[in-house]
């Protein structure tokens, strides 16, 4: 009786190993094939895209989630983090998402991890050579009292629109962002919209486009810019003062200079209690607006895309990124990037 149920416990066992249902699997594969995918928000600008190949790398191959990416505009992706469809946003600028942001904190929907960086030089530029010419290239002064946003009134014709000749144009932000609102309110509150057309570029990528086109041939270019970009880090720019910052007029017609502005890493509330130790990992992530400027010029000077500039970042600034980590994590990263 006794060997009769030990061949019929041999034979449910080799049964359950055939279904699978006993498995020789490691206790750490299970678990890494029970983890749920990392959703990040792609609001489409290329820093906001460095950042998110930074966090997917280490986080597929230092934790082992799989990671994807949501693709949309600011509202529509933070939006999404708000009802849990998004996971994570690596580049939430404060000033340009304050009202969104502030409710969905206040109503339980979203947390922030950490401040990625803080930039304090967004406005409106012109090259410098505009204003102080390029003596070595033969350039001269073409605005040389431009020094203030108001002083644009004084010179339309140099910025003429090609579509209407009759007016000046101010290249603003791509529609679907936030400081495009903002900038165009900017543009009626300083009283510059009779004389300048504001004009919505395509993307941001147009934007950067028109200021590499009118360096190349030294021509008079006006319009919103702001760190961290490839432009930023590589041409000689100079920002147009505004009024100092007065908290009430900004609030009430946006009539002074930008405040200062962080770029915040957020979460959907959910977050952190799902995927803790990738909080913790994001918790800790800190760049600045120098180093994203350096990827994004590496991303231009060798047509790389956001996905290289990260490998280019990770590869390069390990004293940094291996401070956001346990060691044992960070090495796991280090043999992904050795791969």
């Amino acid at each position: 009786m006794v060997r009769k149920w030990k061949i019929i416990w041999s034979f449910m066992l080799i049964l359950l190993i055939g279904l699978g249902i006993y498995s020789n699997v490691s206790e750490d594969e299970t678990k890494a094939s029970e983890k749920q995918v990392i959703t990040i928000a792609d609001g489409g600008w290329d820093s906001m895209q460095v950042h998110n190949y930074i966090a997917a790398f280490i986080i597929e191959n230092g934790y082992d989630y799989p990671v994807t990416f949501i693709n949309g505009s600011s509202i529509a992706t933070f939006t999404g983090l708000r009802t849990g469809e998004i996971d994570v946003y690596m580049e939430l600028w404060y000033n340009n998402m304050e009202k969104p942001y502030l409710e969905a904190v206040a109503a339980g929907e979203v947390v922030q991890l950490s401040t990625n960086l803080v930039t304090d030089d967004q406005g409106f530029y012109v090259p410098t050579y505009v204003i102080e010419g390029d003596p070595e290239n033969g350039i001269e002064p073409m605005a040389p009292d431009l020094v203030t946003v108001d002083d644009l009134k004084k010179y339309p014709e140099l910025f003429q629109d090609p579509e209407d000749p009759s007016k000046g144009v101010i290249i603003g932000a791509p529609s679907g962002t936030v400081i495009h609102d903002v900038l165009e309110r900017k543009v009626k509150t300083y009283g510059l919209s009779e004389s300048y057309n504001y004009f919505t570029p395509g993307s941001a990528g147009a934007v950067t486009a028109s200021i590499a086109r009118a360096f190349m041939n030294y021509e008079p270019w006006v319009g919103y810019q702001w760190s961290p970009t490839w432009a930023m880090a590589k041409y000689d720019m100079t920002l147009l003062e505004e009024p100092p910052f007065d908290e009430a007029i900004y609030n009430e017609n946006f009539g002074t200079e930008f405040p200062e502005n962080p770029a915040l890493i957020a979460a959907n509330v959910s977050f952190p209690e799902r995927a803790p130790e990738i909080a913790e990992f994001l918790s800790n992530y800190e760049t600045s607006s120098v180093i994203t400027g350096e990827a994004l010029l590496y991303m231009e000077e060798n047509d790389a895309t956001p996905k290289e500039a990260a490998l280019w970042f990770l590869e390069n600034y390990e004293e940094i990124w291996t401070e956001w980590l346990p060691e044992d994590i960070a090495e796991k990263v280090k043999a992904a990037l050795a791969l």
